[in-house]
């Protein structure tokens, strides 16, 4: 009975066009209501404590930190600065594409930010070289995701605020996952290249290691950046939303001094990213009042001894988390697929002993998958709109599907070999 009125209020709701944050929380209301009783104000007391949680405001800061960057041009210089560095490579400046969202995503958080920021600069660029559009297009849009995994990230950080799991752990534990794929997505780009000699420009340009070495001296203020961001938070002189200020300040004072931020352009990222929280925060709103009425009537619990009377093992629940995540993610942002599912995901993986930080960094790739995803993959939209059109959805979506089959590989390599990712924060820590 509760399971049909939770699955239909939900359908009811999105088929009638209701925002999916007021979807989310008026069904959490109904069941509240007509299941628990009038027990609203268990959902009103759930929404006040997480909204007034100290770490969950380092989430508007580091959406602040990404905008502030992409408006001081920061992203240019760093993808200038590493350019010489792949001349030598198979794929040559794609594999700028992957390395510059990998350091880019180090700053910002965003995966759409990521991608839009590298994107306006890469795209224009490579094309006028003669690189293959779509193949430039599909290293956009994959590197973009790297946003998600490289720390400070923005679903790692509101995983920890809503399950209540370490957020240094989880940023450090995507370290060595975010390297990874970076690395086999550049060792992909090189393997495609060197077979398909058509999709990048055949050219003798081999810059010298003087020229290398004043690229990289010309992003030197970079590791300052990150030395706040991050450096803070692992050597323990700043929390999460206290590294998120130092951030904001760090990016601001850099954009002013080394790339060209002005005030109307500062005031602007501000108003954009308050417009992005408040869109989380709507969806963030919804989910906390559906979790409170899930979790008041034991759904959870319900499920978990279905799965127990079913028999199935904890990789099969886990095969079968995958689905879910991969069918929804063509249809639902990365923040709002997370938010949405982590009610019923996560007390039914931890059920099955999973690690928190594990799946963790397991649901973050799911989400990148779906960042590049058809027919709602943010990443490709980002940056078939950047191209003007001159590379259609599908032709972008066919060309980043073995990315996506990488990062389903990488989940596969972690569910064999989970130290890959708890090696890490566990030594830390």
């Amino acid at each position: 009975m509760t399971w049909g009125i939770l699955s239909t209020s939900m359908l009811v709701l999105m088929v009638t066009g209701a925002v999916l944050g007021a979807a989310l929380g008026l069904t959490g209301l109904i069941l509240l209501q007509f299941q628990v009783g009038d027990a609203s104000s268990l959902a009103v007391q759930a929404v006040w404590n997480t909204f007034t949680d100290f770490t969950l405001s380092a989430v508007p800061l580091f959406i602040f930190l990404g905008d502030i960057l992409m408006a001081s041009g920061i992203s240019g210089r760093i993808y200038n600065g590493l350019t010489p560095l792949f001349h030598r490579f198979s794929g040559k400046l794609l594999h700028t594409n992957i390395a510059v969202c990998t350091v880019f995503g180090a700053v910002s958080g965003s995966s759409s930010s990521t991608a839009a920021a590298i994107g306006s600069v890469g795209y224009p660029e490579l094309v006028k070289r003669g690189y293959d559009p779509a193949t430039v297009i599909a290293s956009l849009a994959a590197g973009g995701t790297l946003g998600l995994l490289i720390p400070p990230s923005l679903s790692l950080l509101i995983y920890g605020a809503t399950q209540d799991v370490s957020i240094g752990k989880l940023f450090l534990a995507g370290i060595v996952p975010g390297l990874l794929i970076a690395g086999l997505f550049s060792a992909y780009i090189a393997g495609l290249c060197y077979f398909r000699k058509d999709l990048a420009p055949r050219t003798d340009e081999r810059p010298g290691w003087g020229e290398i070495l004043h690229g990289l001296k010309a992003i030197w203020p970079l590791p300052i950046l990150i030395f706040f961001v991050l450096g803070t938070i692992y050597m323990g002189l700043a929390t999460t939303t206290e590294a998120a200020g130092l951030g904001v300040v760090a990016a601001t004072v850099l954009g002013f001094l080394w790339g060209d931020l002005t005030l109307p352009k500062l005031w602007q990222s501000f108003k954009t990213s308050v417009l992005m929280f408040g869109t989380i925060a709507m969806v963030l709103l919804g989910t906390l009042i559906l979790a409170q009425a899930i979790s008041v009537l034991g759904l959870p619990k319900e499920l978990v001894d279905w799965v127990a009377k079913m028999g199935l093992s904890r990789y099969e629940v886990l095969l079968a988390i995958v689905c879910v995540y991969l069918v929804l993610g063509c249809f639902f942002d990365g923040i709002s697929l997370l938010l949405m599912t982590l009610p019923i995901a996560f007390p039914l993986m931890m059920s099955m002993q999973f690690d928190p930080i594990w799946f963790g960094i397991v649901v973050t790739i799911l989400m990148e998958v779906g960042m590049i995803t058809p027919p709602v993959g943010l990443n490709l939209f980002v940056l078939v709109t950047i191209s003007k059109r001159k590379v259609s959805l599908g032709e972008a979506s066919w060309a980043t599907v073995p990315y996506w089959l990488i990062m389903l590989g990488v989940i596969g390599l972690f569910t064999a070999f989970p130290e890959i990712v708890t090696f890490v924060p566990n030594r830390f820590f």
